[in-house]
């Protein structure tokens, strides 16, 4: 039996761990760290630092792995057949890597997955997790983390929604492809690598948009859409030139 903890860790500040976090994290004998490779190492050291913060005991603690993070198959030219195959990949590395690291034949194996922000949040941790019940006797267990929207909210000391109404979380590619939707007054664009608020009509749209939000490298700017927009799009791209990466949201809202 494999106990599978899926671990919200928040926006990689280790502050943002909640005590739920850290006690999943200690009580487990494995815990999985993708690596996605040269120019993200980042990601993979922010969560090596966190499990180096709450485990307290390097002897007797769980042992920390990094696998190598399949990519996407660009062959594939239907994004939905393209996303099932790389999730059946990345899979299968998680069971090789599980059975290497713990051999031994034991009653259970409690494994632990660091997800960045909260697992239930435009992240496919648990469609992945779920692929592993077809071979696997697995039990799976979800730590709700603090997601990149509470820290884009707190970044710029504004609320989410205005009062009694409604918001759309969505993402960059349902911009750019479907305009704004008609659900509500006030956006919140997630997965967007394009600066898709370019394809909108800027008149009477506030933006409020962070980098790496929540954590020390955090970068925030806001105003009108149509006064911002170029300083935007400017900064993210120095940001990655820097980093060699880049996590960013935003807000937008009509006034």
């Amino acid at each position: 039996m494999i106990e599978l903890s899926l671990i919200g860790i928040g926006t990689g500040n280790p502050a943002h761990l909640t005590l739920q976090a850290a006690a999943a994290i200690r009580a487990c004998d494995l815990i999985l760290i993708p690596n996605k490779g040269k120019g993200k190492d980042d990601l993979a050291a922010l969560r090596q630092e966190i499990c180096a913060q709450v485990i307290a005991d390097a002897a007797s603690g769980p042992r920390i792995v990094e696998f190598d993070l399949p990519v996407r198959d660009p062959a594939i030219a239907d994004y939905t057949a393209r996303v099932d195959h790389w999730h059946d990949a990345i899979a299968r590395v998680w069971v090789e890597t599980i059975h290497a690291q713990l051999p031994a034949p034991a009653a259970t194996a409690k494994v632990g997955f660091l997800v960045w922000g909260d697992p239930s949040l435009y992240d496919s941790t648990m469609r992945i997790a779920e692929r592993l019940k077809a071979t696997q006797e697995v039990s799976l267990t979800v730590i709700p983390g603090v997601t990149s929207i509470q820290a884009l909210t707190a970044a710029h000391v504004i609320p989410l929604n205005e009062i009694g109404a409604p918001f759309t979380v969505t993402t960059g590619r349902q911009l750019r492809e479907n305009g704004w939707p008609e659900s509500a007054d006030t956006l919140v664009i997630m997965l967007d690598g394009e600066c898709s608020f370019q394809a909108i009509d800027p008149t009477g749209v506030n933006i409020w948009w962070s980098a790496y939000a929540g954590m020390e490298n955090q970068i925030s700017l806001s105003g009108p859409l149509a006064e911002t927009a170029e300083q935007i799009i400017q900064t993210r791209a120095q940001a990655r030139a820097d980093h060699g990466w880049i996590m960013d949201i935003y807000l937008l809202r009509k006034s």
